[in-house]
């Protein structure tokens, strides 16, 4: 099979596509290549200044809105706007990502910060976004997962990990979390009959400002173990492949899980990836769900 590259993305004309994240990284790079290919693109960030240089950078058809996915209000507030003024949305992808490995953190809400920023707030947005969505002709949402997702278990009694708090564990349950949701909402929305397709990706070990930024607690050794850690990843421009695949590949199913090829899934070519057997856990989606609704007060599906 041909390698698939950006070039396989089809024709983007008339559709409008949301990339939460998309003033850097892989978001970036998604968010270019969507608008090369004549979408209309919501770049949906937290910094507006370094979202109105993406823009610049892009050109093409796109617009800049804000969006914390670590505050609520916020989320709220992005929604209601964006639904106000697009009918329809073809495309959500949940790109927007945070790494910390130093000390605890919370966010607006009083969620662990990797949690409520990975995967709580993007189940809220998509909660708020989901008639929005269903009004398109075929839409979509990507749910951006992790390698660090398969040796992760959630601890429902301590969610929040408020109880002897480890940073990397703590990134790794947010990604299950993520992923577990991009399943689960693939079932939810087949069982409803809904035109909307969840699938989801992850980019392997790819080079972005997350591995810098997560390091930036520890000073000068820090920025000496980032720079030893990027030596392993690989460029941005493959890293986004398995999103843009599963956000453009035409008649992909629900629940379609892509990524890199090579060196237990952290590098090369685009193809299926594979779920950790808790990703794909009925049981512990449906708790988690419920938990979800819960905690943010977005209840759907």
């Amino acid at each position: 099979m041909t390698e698939w590259t950006a070039d396989h993305i089809p024709g983007q004309h008339g559709r409008i596509a949301v990339v939460t994240g998309a003033n850097s990284g892989l978001g970036l790079f998604t968010a270019t290549a969507l608008a090369d290919r004549g979408a209309h693109v919501v770049l949906a960030v937290r910094n507006m200044a370094a979202g109105a240089e993406a823009a610049r950078r892009i050109g093409g058809d796109v617009e800049v809105r804000e969006l914390d996915l670590a505050s609520l209000d916020s989320v709220r507030a992005f929604a209601a706007k964006l639904a106000a003024d697009h009918q329809a949305i073809d495309l959500l992808i949940n790109n927007a990502g945070l790494v910390l490995l130093g000390e605890r953190r919370a966010t607006a809400d009083g969620f662990e910060m990797q949690l409520g920023t990975n995967m709580l707030g993007p189940f809220a947005l998509t909660g708020l976004l989901l008639g929005t969505l269903a009004a398109a002709p075929e839409p979509r949402i990507v749910s951006l997962s992790s390698i660090t997702h398969k040796s992760a278990h959630l601890d429902f009694d301590d969610l929040m990990f408020e109880r002897n708090y480890r940073a990397s564990p703590a990134y790794g349950r947010s990604k299950l979390a993520t992923t577990i949701f991009g399943v689960e909402l693939d079932r939810r929305l087949r069982a409803t009959g809904s035109p909307v397709v969840s699938t989801l990706a992850h980019p392997g070990l790819t080079r972005t400002n997350l591995t810098p930024r997560a390091w930036e607690h520890l000073g000068a050794r820090g920025r000496l173990i980032a720079r030893i850690g990027l030596v392993a990843t690989q460029p941005v421009e493959r890293g986004a492949l398995p999103q843009l695949r599963a956000a453009t590949e035409p008649g992909l199913r629900g629940g379609e899980f892509y990524g890199p090829a090579g060196l237990g899934e952290t590098r090369g070519r685009v193809t299926t990836a594979r779920f950790s057997r808790d990703a794909t856990d009925p049981a512990i989606a449906r708790r988690l769900w419920s938990a979800a609704e819960r905690l943010t007060g977005v209840t759907y599906l």
